[in-house]
């Protein structure tokens, strides 16, 4: 039962990743590029969180954690930058 819930996990992670980087190749503006940026730092942190779920084991949390703040920094400091930018 592990087994199949770590590849249906697996499989929806890859296609979140692959979605988030074909946005990021294609996206016509800096916004575009900065959400599809932050959903591929959300589906790792959701891929380092379910492999620490289905192991059993609490080592990763400071990954995590560091990675949730790297993503929020980088979501504000990119969002008061286009905010500066004359439209």
């Amino acid at each position: 039962m592990i087994t199949v819930l770590a590849v249906v996990l697996t499989a929806l992670l890859s296609v979140t990743a692959l979605l988030a980087l074909a946005r990021l190749y294609r996206g016509p503006s800096l916004l575009d590029r900065v959400i599809a940026a932050d959903m591929l730092l959300a589906t790792m942190i959701a891929g380092v969180g379910a492999e620490a779920a289905v192991n059993r084991h609490a080592t990763t949390l400071p990954v995590l954690v560091v990675l949730s703040l790297l993503g929020f920094v980088g979501s504000v400091s990119l969002a008061r930058f286009a905010v500066r930018e004359p439209a």
